[in-house]
């Protein structure tokens, strides 16, 4: 399985917004280097994760605190081991109702078809600014 078979099948688990966090996880090594930056006191589910069950857990925060709208892959780049996933995304927050819209980048490396590291970029901002009351 090449780099971009492995980041290729993530996108179609992760577009079924269904699929079991722990079948997204089983992609990642489980000695993954997964940091998602932002606000950690306000965003509960970004931050670094450990293991293949922080990255289940990621997942799972994600579907049960997210309903997606929108997310559109334009643009898969590789070189080597890494791929970068350009594209933007509209989910809402179910806690507040409101809408989180940005543009997203996921810096990926694969090494024998396992994810050993994980950087989502996005409006970190506009994610946080959506548990505001």
């Amino acid at each position: 399985m090449t780099p971009e078979d492995t980041v290729d099948e993530l996108l179609r688990r992760f577009a079924g917004r269904d699929a079991p966090p722990e079948s997204l996880a089983e992609l990642f090594a489980e000695d993954v280097d997964f940091f998602v930056a932002g606000d950690t006191d306000v965003v509960p589910w970004i931050g670094r994760k450990t293991g293949r069950a922080g990255v289940a857990d990621f997942w799972a925060q994600i579907q049960d605190r997210l309903e997606s709208e929108h997310f559109v892959v334009s643009d898969i780049m590789s070189k080597g081991d890494r791929v970068v996933v350009l594209g933007d995304l509209r989910s809402r927050l179910r806690e507040t109702g409101r809408v989180i819209s940005t543009e997203f980048a996921f810096d990926v490396e694969v090494s024998n078809g396992r994810i050993t590291r994980f950087r989502m970029l996005e409006d970190t901002f506009a994610v946080a600014r959506a548990f505001v009351p």
